[in-house]
């Protein structure tokens, strides 16, 4: 009766048994892991195409708003706009992207560096547990605003920069005479208003990107001294 449970068990619940059998769980991680980093690639050319989009969508409304003056200045605004809406789309895409990263790194962290260098312990005792869970039941492992953060300190601040110092500039350059509230203006919005709202709106940017609190990503660089790969010849 034992013999029979036992092999209905295996039957339905064959995962169990390669758990316990260390030579078939070997090629079955193999497995995962290759899955893992492929689909850790692909969200991250994901998040290239959105940055990709946002630079030629810069040059193109740059090139048009400075190609006369009679063309209005608020079209860089809406560049503006245009890739914040990116910035967003492409945070939501580093929130995937992180979920693999983070099992790609729970391998590496807990599989393979142990397997190379068995003399420290795992930095997760319960590597399996976690990823086993994080199968069952997939979660997010960082905030939309933490990857909003991420990608504004990587590249969509500096981006956005840019457009605003250009929008400043487009303002000024094309009406020498007149004072930048009055240049600012946008049909019947005063320009004190437009300088007001764009100036709120980079201070809120800025201070996501620099607000305070604790990384929850994964295995980034942060903020640690360049380790020392080759001996001193």
């Amino acid at each position: 009766m034992s013999d029979d449970t036992d092999t209905e068990r295996a039957t339905t619940d064959p995962g169990r048994e390669l758990g316990q059998d260390t030579s078939e769980l070997s090629p079955i991680l193999g497995d995962a892991y290759r899955g893992e980093l492929d689909r850790e690639t692909t969200w991250r050319s994901r998040l290239d195409q959105t940055t990709t989009w946002s630079v030629t969508l810069m040059a193109a409304i740059l090139t048009w708003a400075f190609s006369s003056p009679d063309n209005p200045h608020y079209i860089v605004l809406v560049g503006v706009l245009t890739v914040g809406l990116f910035c967003w789309i492409e945070s939501r895409r580093y929130r995937d992207y992180d979920v693999y990263r983070s099992r790609v790194r729970l391998f590496q962290q807990d599989l393979f560096a142990n397997a190379l260098d068995p003399s420290l312990d795992v930095e997760h005792r319960e590597w399996r547990t976690e990823l086993g869970e994080d199968y069952r039941h997939p979660t997010y492992k960082i905030t939309m605003f933490e990857a909003v953060s991420n990608r504004l300190r990587r590249i969509y601040f500096a981006l956005l920069l840019v457009l605003g110092l250009a929008w400043l500039f487009r303002v000024t350059a094309f009406v020498p005479d007149a004072s930048l509230p009055a240049a600012a203006a946008v049909g019947t919005v005063s320009g004190v208003v437009v300088l007001a709202v764009v100036g709120a709106f980079y201070a809120t940017l800025f201070a996501v990107m620099l607000w305070p609190h604790e990384r929850e990503a994964k295995g980034e660089f942060r903020d640690v001294e360049a380790g020392e790969w080759k001996d001193a010849e």
